[in-house]
């Protein structure tokens, strides 16, 4: 892809807007497919706020929980090692949520060095699904093996596996139900990756297995911590050893957020079809509509800043606000309550609400600010948050969850207080990034920075592979291997 862009270079200036339309739709084909696991969608650094990561944490048996390296030198194969390997994975669904689509960029990770991967999900819709049925067939093509949650072949490649890997909270349920007695026998081989940051997965008809399985693989300190005083709190068991891997950028997405004239392209078009100008600033909250990734208070926080500019008589370009993951279809409360808070301020022409789509790249390139306002404990990691900073694109987020790992308050974003608390804060930040352009662009140069030295997909390559070393080869070691 990069080659096609740099071939296009040349041309981009001046060909003619049908020509530029027929290759942008080539491009957005493209970025659909290379995209697909960058989505929304939800790691080895510890808060960034101290001057210094942390090596190890205690684990609820006060065994030190193992982290890796930062910053890792790209390697040929990290995965090398897995080559002719059998990994079953067990998805709890098969969604465009960031659990399913990281799980499936883990079988692509794992197929690109010759392992044997087969997939199960657990909760399918009775009738045909246009999204599950798509992204079945783009792992058909890469070679991923996909069959049944229930029955005997699911039985028998649990006991040939190497490896299992239960990707949720929700996906424990599956041992119990289709393996019956023979748990026991596959606990030592499964690696349980954990995403969740919610309560209600605290459930000890989910997890009671958590304490014999080989490791348990969480996506940031804060969350590894939560579940570490939860599990042993409110339902007196143990994790067992945790291992602590930050995500990575996908190189599809850096080869675009990389190409200047991918993102001028894409950034026209989006601004076109928005009906914003170049000079006006996009804040953007990419995430599925829901309370828990705080669109609503998102609206009153750009609402207020309207407002403070306007009583500071600050002059600023027109400044708008860019909702990516709507779905009115659905047709939900929380959605019709924003669309009518919109309207009771009169705010239409500044707010955008986009559909749900495989392809986030395109808006990335739009935007100079996003807004990361999950609430409550925040996100477990946020992908979306390392995708933005690779489009050098400063961070407004929640002073919560992964965001505190990925973010560093004052460098490469700002951090504002989850709930009602956080409104203002996030408000007079909106304002001080729309009235500091040099600000704003040296927060974005910064993140880009950041997700270099630490957030690629070769860091995050170097992590796993050290995880699935050390639960291979406690595997073998267990009498029931």
């Amino acid at each position: 892809m990069a080659k096609l862009l740099q071939q296009h270079s040349n041309a981009a200036g001046w060909a003619p807007p049908s020509v530029q339309k027929r290759w942008l739709l080539t491009l957005l084909i493209m970025l659909s497919v290379s995209t697909l696991i960058a989505l929304l969608i939800k790691s080895a650094f510890d808060s960034c706020d101290p001057p210094h990561p942390r090596n190890f944490h205690v684990d609820a048996s006060n065994q030190p929980v193992k982290d890796f390296p930062k910053s890792i030198k790209t390697a040929p194969s990290p995965l090398s090692f897995m080559k002719s390997k059998l990994v079953l994975l067990v998805s709890h669904e098969l969604s465009l949520s960031g659990g399913p689509l990281l799980l499936m960029e883990l079988a692509f990770l794992l197929r690109s060095v010759g392992t044997e991967v087969f997939w199960i999900t657990i909760q399918k819709p009775t009738e045909t699904d246009e999204v599950v049925y798509s992204l079945e067939q783009k792992m058909s093509v890469r070679g991923v093996q996909v069959f049944s949650a229930k029955g005997q072949e699911a039985i028998d490649t649990a006991f040939k596996a190497d490896l299992i890997v239960l990707n949720t909270a929700v996906a424990g349920k599956w041992l119990d139900a289709v393996l019956k007695e023979n748990v026991p026998r596959v606990l030592p081989k499964v690696l349980w990756w954990i995403h969740e940051m919610r309560g209600h997965y605290f459930k000890l008809d989910y997890v009671k297995h958590l304490p014999l399985v080989g490791g348990a693989m969480i996506d940031s300190h804060v969350t590894a911590e939560y579940w570490k005083n939860r599990t042993q709190e409110r339902l007196r068991i143990k994790m067992p050893e945790t291992y602590v891997v930050h995500l990575g950028n996908s190189k599809e997405l850096m080869d675009v957020a990389e190409d200047s004239v991918a993102k001028r392209v894409l950034r026209e078009h989006i601004r076109e079809s928005l009906g914003v100008r170049d000079e006006d600033i996009l804040f953007a909250i990419i995430n599925s509509v829901s309370r828990g990734k705080g669109q609503d208070l998102f609206l009153r926080s750009f609402y207020e800043s309207l407002q403070l500019i306007q009583v500071q008589k600050l002059k600023v370009p027109s400044m708008h606000a860019v909702i990516v993951g709507s779905d009115m279809s659905a047709q939900t409360k929380f959605e019709t309550e924003l669309r009518n808070y919109v309207m009771q301020k009169k705010i239409q022409d500044r707010v955008h609400f986009i559909n749900k789509t495989l392809t986030v790249a395109p808006y990335l390139a739009a935007i100079d600010v996003l807004v990361q306002n999950s609430q409550a404990r925040g996100e477990c990691f946020g992908r979306i948050t390392i995708e933005a900073m690779a489009f050098q694109l400063p961070v407004l987020g929640t002073a919560a969850g992964g965001t505190t790992e990925i973010v560093v308050n004052g460098t490469t974003g700002l951090l504002h207080s989850v709930g009602k608390e956080g409104v203002t804060p996030l408000a007079k930040n909106i304002v001080k990034l729309a009235t500091h352009v040099e600000r704003r662009l040296t927060m974005g140069k910064r993140g880009y920075e950041r997700v270099r030295e630490m957030f690629l997909e070769h860091h995050m390559a170097h992590r796993i592979a050290s995880v699935l070393k050390e639960v291979l080869r406690k595997s073998k070691s267990h009498p029931h291997s």
